[in-house]
């Protein structure tokens, strides 16, 4: 197919001498004159009536049209090899789109602002109407105005008006996607602000079904101007510079007024398939969105307070084993021993020394006393370890011993103690700051693992106490619950979940089961519940812990607006602080510390499907996008209350103490000062009927009714609570204990025979 492109005086030439020949064929002999006709002042089809009202072109076949060229993509691929030709005046009718796109193979003929006037097929390719030019004439010049867009849009097809006109999205639009900005160039864009994860904020079903069909009217693409992966430079970056390690676009990043062509197409490639984007490159009258930082990147967390501070992080595969590239063997191992395993994380050890930096960075910017990860590298705990390696850079950057970790295999006496999984959960800390005490506990399983499935799905969950220097004691609990994009038995429910959610509802009835049976042997009721369960806020995993008495911090402490990941261009957090009663009290303040779901993910340590020069400009050894998920902060400011056994006439434990039933028992004891009077957790003290010889108890427990005013007391003057305990004559002759919970996490007892 060949492409001409014609001025009004060359077709006019054209013309007579057509008619000329026609004569010379008719009577062999020249015609006495030639009439030149102007072709672009005779009839055309309009575009609007070529693309009509619907989701499909109205007409079909050989067409000729007329109009303004408003956006130019011309030339060989990575073009869109076409240019939009939009009808100068329009029909005045909203219903149906004044603009079309025209294929023009790999030819370069028109110029933002032509008149031209093209004859073609017209048809529907990719679902875009379009024609396929056999003949393109210069008509002049001209020029149209870009229409309003507004978002949210009313229905899932309303977009059809538009395709192919200059459009103007005039509100303040809110990024909310950009894991496709490094491989396809294309951001995602929203109104009013950036899209919630449904399930973050309302109840799995109808509920979130609801709020997802909002969302999906609440998105465009903005996209640049060619169909290239992997686009050297990256041009959205904030003040229409490029993408760089210093200038960045983050989610929630602004632009106003975004002029483009509204497009129905693909990137290029499958994994961004066709959709309505906005190109305002090579548009008429637009240019490269001037982003504005609405979301400043942050230099150190937010303060939480407290004397201990308890970090969740994801390390996103932090691996140092390494493949190499091409990636055609497997050096890592499913645990220590295991069969191969593909390395996740570093391909080579260049991109590794690019990884570890950025880890430690974050990590030396957060200075936790006690740092949970997941996402670490599955191989054991020895010198040549990823744990190991990890802590040998952190007491590098900052003193010797400043850092330990939890072997948790020779604290367990078993190998893999954390499951056979290419990945694990991790726990360092400080020892300056805090000690590790009581048994290292590991969930490893089948109940917890599989979570009813016919294979293994979570990592196993790893508990530890520690003490502080104060004295004051707790048990921090690190997860990584199966993930929704995994495969499970059970489909996906459809109700806003994901796959494996009855698996990750069984692990947490499983954990929260677990954690009640003391497994670190410390007789301490703080626990701390953190890591990534995979599971928004509303879902049934984090319901079934909060109805097993644990309260979801950051629910508490940050609200709705908490955010630690987002996926298809929607935020919430997967990362969870959950607090047992005794230890929610004792929380100061809770943040998520947001240097990487904001971040584009091409800033990261990579070096693949980047040139050289994004190698270089993209990458920093700084805190930011070091994995796909926030760092969880929580403060604490743990209370040690100093208790040295209830005080007489109360004999304590294994003395059985024998009273006469339905009086008043006066319980006496000191903590080593005053602590006010809200020391008892919620609904302690408590009794429970036991057997008076094993002590074995029987039935459950119910909250203790204080005798007349001898509730809780204090004086001052000795240092000593009472609490006043009323006792049923109805206990004659059967044992009791005595069952006191304090908010420090500390549990005591006293046994009593009825008389």
């Amino acid at each position: 197919m060949y492409h001409i492109l014609f001025t009004r005086r060359t077709m006019a030439v054209l013309v007579a001498l057509t008619i000329l020949l026609m004569a010379i064929a008719l009577t062999g002999a020249p015609a006495v004159q030639a009439v030149a006709l102007d072709v672009c002042t005779s009839s055309y089809t309009p575009i609007y009536q070529i693309q009509g009202n619907g989701l499909v072109a109205a007409i079909t076949g050989a067409v000729t049209t007329q109009g303004v060229v408003v956006g130019d993509y011309e030339g060989a691929s990575p073009t869109l090899r076409g240019f939009y030709l939009q009808d100068a005046a329009g029909d005045g009718d909203a219903a149906t789109s004044d603009g079309i796109f025209v294929f023009n193979g790999n030819n370069n003929t028109v110029n933002l602002g032509d008149v031209v006037r093209v004859t073609g097929n017209a048809s529907e390719f990719h679902e875009q109407t379009q024609i396929s030019a056999s003949s393109i004439i210069n008509c002049g010049t001209g020029s149209v105005a870009p229409v309003d867009v507004t978002f949210p849009v009313p229905s899932a097809t309303f977009l059809e008006q538009y395709e192919g006109m200059l459009v103007r999205l005039p509100q303040t639009l809110y990024v909310t996607e950009h894991f496709q900005l490094g491989r396809f160039g294309q951001i995602v864009m929203s109104a009013e602000a950036r899209l919630p994860q449904p399930t973050h904020l309302v109840a799995p079903g109808a509920p979130a079904q609801q709020l997802q069909a909002q969302n999906n009217l609440n998105r465009i693409i903005v996209d640049d101007a060619l169909q290239n992966q992997n686009p050297d430079p990256i041009l959205f970056g904030r003040g229409g510079n490029p993408l760089s390690a210093s200038n960045t676009l983050r989610g929630g990043d602004t632009a106003t007024g975004i002029v483009g062509v509204m497009t129905f197409t693909w990137a290029g490639n499958a994994a961004s398939g066709n959709a309505f984007r906005v190109r305002p490159l090579n548009a008429l009258g637009a240019s490269i969105p001037d982003f504005q930082p609405a979301n400043p990147r942050p230099t150190t967390p937010q303060p939480v307070g407290g004397t201990v501070q308890v970090v969740s992080m994801n390390l996103l595969n932090f691996f140092n084993t390494f493949d190499g590239l091409p990636d055609t063997v497997d050096n890592c191992t499913f645990g220590v021993g295991g069969a191969p395993a593909d390395c996740r994380g570093a391909d080579t050890q260049a991109e590794f020394d690019r990884q570890w930096p950025k880890t430690v960075a974050a990590i030396l910017a957060i200075d936790p006393d006690v740092l949970a990860v997941n996402e670490i590298e599955n191989d054991g705990y020895g010198p040549a370890s990823a744990i190991q390696f990890l802590t040998d850079q952190l007491n590098a950057a900052t003193a010797p011993g400043a850092y330990a970790f939890i072997d948790v295999d020779a604290n367990t006496g078993q190998v893999n103690a954390l499951g056979t999984d290419a990945i694990k959960v991790g726990m360092l800390y400080k020892p300056a700051r805090v000690t590790p005490i009581g048994r290292t506990g590991a969930l490893n399983s089948v109940a917890f693992v599989n979570g009813g499935d016919s294979a293994p799905r979570s990592r196993p969950s790893l508990a530890q106490a520690f003490e502080t220097t104060t004295g004051a004691r707790f048990v921090v609990d690190a997860n990584h619950l199966k993930s929704k994009g995994s495969a499970c038995d059970a489909p996906d429910a459809g109700d806003g979940q994901g796959n494996c959610n009855q698996v990750r509802i069984n692990a947490a009835i499983e954990l929260a089961n677990w954690l009640a049976t003391d497994p670190t042997g410390i007789d301490d009721t703080d626990v701390l519940i953190i890591g990534d369960l995979n599971s928004y806020a509303r879902e049934d995993p984090i319901t079934t812990l909060k109805n097993a008495s644990y309260t979801n911090l950051i629910q508490e402490h940050i609200g709705a607006e908490a955010y630690s990941f987002v996926f298809d261009g929607q935020w919430g957090y997967l990362d969870h602080a959950l607090a047992s009663q005794s230890v929610s009290g004792q929380v100061t303040g809770v943040t998520e510390y947001h240097i990487d779901a904001d971040e584009p993910s091409v800033l990261d340590y990579n070096t693949n499907f980047k040139t050289p020069n994004l190698q270089a400009t993209l990458y920093a050894p700084d805190q930011y996008r070091v994995s796909d998920h926030d760092p969880l902060i929580v403060g604490l400011e743990l209370r040690a209350f100093d208790f040295d056994g209830f005080l007489r006439p109360i004999d304590n434990l294994p003395d059985l103490n024998e009273v006469k039933a339905g009086r008043a028992i006066p319980i006496k004891f000191t903590l080593g000062g005053d602590f006010g009077l809200d020391i008892f957790s919620a609904g302690y003290p408590q009794s429970v009927q036991i057997d008076c010889e094993t002590a074995a108890v029987i039935g459950n427990p119910e909250e203790t009714v204080a005798a007349g005013k001898s509730g809780l007391s204090f004086s001052p003057g000795n240092q000593r609570y009472k609490y006043g305990w009323k006792t049923k004559k109805a206990w004659e002759g059967t044992c009791r204990q005595f069952i006191v919970n304090f908010v420090d996490g500390s549990v005591e007892r006293a046994n009593f025979k009825f008389k």
